[in-house]
């Protein structure tokens, strides 16, 4: 099959998974779902089996039907042609819709949190990726971060492990730019940003990064993150071992504001002092600026 016909089945089937899902906890069948639309049972089972792609008022129905708020809509307008690798495109169609994230990483600061000169280093070390490429897949983290100012943002509960506060991902400048980003941001009331200390040992969070997002239709995906870029799941058992990790973690990690602290602090003592950039610190002072400003006048 080719490339752009793997992408369309992925995201129908991202649709198709979510539809099931809703109706099944209602405990309808195909056709209670279709009396209840107006449409054919025939066809919701095309849109489940991904033989149809779901039109607008399909969508617009569905949410409607469900009481989601607008989840299908969204599904529908964005799942398409997203710039994303292959593996994780499933997963940002429920990043955009959640109305919480809970994620925890060991190596790296997550990307709705990444500065652009963070995401460029981290991209950059893709294998057999040009630098046009990796500028696509800048925009295209960057652009993910959108879901931060909406009109009603989800929650973001963010556990780092402290190792990622001291690995020297990019250049020292870019470390302290990308770590002060994160201790402002963090004073948002719909983010929270936790460490994980080194006095906590070999954790189990060690084992994996990942992502929870919670849907409003009381489903939650998991994004596991691993060597080849990643797998989405919605299966139960798999859900109910991720949170239970993320519930773990959580426990050994710091307070918000002692983790707060600590970030300043590791900026300030371990990237301050390393050749630093005036003019880059800037920038990015001023991009966090405007981004917690743009925040707080949405209410979050």
């Amino acid at each position: 099959m080719a490339p752009g016909r793997d992408r369309d089945r992925d995201a129908l089937s991202l649709f198709a998974d979510e539809l099931k899902a809703a109706r099944q906890q209602r405990g309808w069948t195909q056709g209670d779902l279709a009396g209840k639309l107006h449409y054919s049972g025939p066809l919701v089972a095309m849109v489940e089996n991904l033989h149809r792609a779901p039109s607008p008022d399909l969508a617009q129905r569905l949410d409607e039907v469900f009481g989601t708020s607008g989840t299908f809509a969204r599904l529908e307008a964005r799942l398409r042609d997203l710039p994303f690798p292959s593996a994780f495109r499933p997963f940002a169609a429920y990043e955009a819709v959640a109305v919480s994230l809970r994620t925890f990483q060991h190596s790296l600061v997550p990307g709705l949190l990444q500065t652009p000169a963070y995401a460029r280093a981290v991209l950059s070390t893709r294998p057999n990726t040009s630098d046009e490429d990796v500028e696509k897949l800048v925009a295209a983290r960057l652009a993910r971060q959108a879901v931060l100012e909406r009109e009603n943002p989800p929650i973001l509960w963010v556990l780092l492990d402290e190792g990622v506060l001291h690995r020297p991902v990019a250049s020292a400048s870019v470390m302290y730019d990308q770590l002060m980003h994160l201790a402002e941001i963090s004073r948002l009331p719909n983010i929270a940003i936790q460490v994980v200390p080194y006095d906590a040992g070999g954790h189990s969070g060690l084992l994996g990064a990942f992502v929870i997002a919670d849907l409003d239709s009381s489903v939650s995906i998991v994004y596991l993150e691993d060597a080849s870029d990643g797998r989405v799941t919605e299966d139960a058992s798999a859900v109910t071992q991720v949170t239970l990790r993320f519930d773990t973690l959580r426990s050994e990690a710091l307070p918000k504001g002692a983790s707060r602290d600590m970030i300043a602090s590791v900026a300030e003592e371990r990237w301050k002092g390393s050749a630093p950039s005036p003019g880059a610190h800037q920038a990015t002072a001023e991009t966090t600026a405007a981004t917690v400003s743009r925040l707080a006048s949405l209410g979050t």
